[in-house]
């Protein structure tokens, strides 16, 4: 009988692991990959990272792959929808992955991110994929998914976030974000803005997803596709959820929202630019309903409408995320969910 301090599923043992180190460093994820015999050097890799639209453009890079007739995987982070979400397969196939890393995982102490990222590489290796695209989680230098050796980096783009562990200026964030590029041949960015922190022996490509999937090939790609994700300018009937969580990321969803006066439903993190942030949304709608996602970072739901009170002129705190919702509904549709992953995955639970 499994002991009852011990999760018996792996899912629920992944889920119980802290999701932060103590300090970041990639010596135990070194130790990890080692003891699962090295699985991502059984394919070739393009490694995504920047600060907004990793995950679209990860997901979407494989599936480009894919309609030119390639097995490729996908690892993004954070779910919306279920665990599952981050290797892009089905529950049954996510718990398979976790269980196969468990024993090694818990004798080195991983960190969930570690054990996630051991996950995922060696799931691939088992499905026998053409190419994995790898979302990084937090920067690059640092980060459990370094141990991927690239063949191609996109570069998504470059805000302020995390500056207490990747730098003060958006330079010395490119520059831990592009170190994942030592292997790389090609590397991708939206404009040439970091194009001298790219490392010599790489080529530097201007573009997206298409462009990144496109030097893999080494060639253009024949197909177009069309990606969809739980949480990113997601339209649910009269409501539309996104997780924008930067100042750039809600610019990006408020040029795509329609032209309608929304109530909003939000949670942010605290180490988050909190301000900027409501003073963007503040563009969506006058009604606000402050709560607080199940995150540990997450700002309590009655600091939050403190500091909403600038910005909208009806606003209330609801402290569990549901229940928030229910009321953003009551007080007058169209509605819009945002601010945090965590709060959209909270909901979709």
């Amino acid at each position: 009988m499994p002991s009852a301090t011990r999760p018996s599923s792996a899912t629920a043992w992944v889920a119980s692991l802290s999701p932060w180190p103590e300090e970041f460093g990639l010596d135990r994820m070194r130790q990890l990959t080692a003891a699962l015999g090295e699985p991502q050097r059984a394919y070739p890799s393009i490694h995504v990272v920047g600060t907004n639209g990793k995950s679209t453009a990860t997901r979407t890079i494989a599936a480009l792959l894919r309609a030119e007739g390639l097995r490729a995987g996908a690892y993004t982070s954070p779910h919306v929808s279920g665990w599952h979400e981050r290797l892009d397969c089905d529950p049954e196939t996510f718990e398979r992955a976790v269980a196969r890393i468990r024993e090694p995982a818990e004798e080195l102490g991983a960190t969930q991110f570690e054990a996630l990222t051991a996950a995922a590489l060696t799931e691939f290796a088992q499905a026998g994929v053409d190419v994995a695209v790898v979302e990084a989680g937090l920067g690059g230098r640092l980060d459990a998914t370094n141990v991927v050796d690239a063949q191609v980096v996109l570069l998504t783009n470059v805000a302020l976030e995390h500056t207490e562990v990747l730098g003060d200026t958006p330079k010395q964030i490119a520059k831990e974000k592009l170190a994942v590029a030592h292997e790389a041949r090609v590397v991708v960015t939206s404009d040439n803005t970091f194009a001298e922190l790219v490392p010599a022996g790489a080529r530097l490509v201007t573009g997206g997803a298409q462009e990144a999937a496109e030097a893999f090939l080494e060639r253009p790609v024949r197909h177009e596709v069309e990606i969809t994700l739980p949480g990113r300018l997601e339209r649910r009937g009269d409501e539309v959820w996104d997780g924008a969580h930067t100042p750039e990321g809600v610019d990006w969803l408020l040029a795509r929202l329609p032209a309608r006066e929304y109530t909003l439903c939000v949670s942010i993190l605290g180490d988050k630019l909190v301000d900027e942030l409501l003073g963007r949304l503040g563009r969506a709608g006058r009604k606000f309903v402050a709560t607080r996602s199940t995150n540990e970072r997450a700002l309590p739901e009655n600091e939050l409408a403190a500091h909403a009170a600038p910005h909208f002129e009806h606003i209330e705190a609801v402290a569990r995320p549901r229940a928030a919702l229910a009321r953003a509904r009551a007080l007058g549709n169209p509605v819009l969910v945002t601010g945090s992953l965590y709060l959209l995955a909270d909901l979709y639970s």
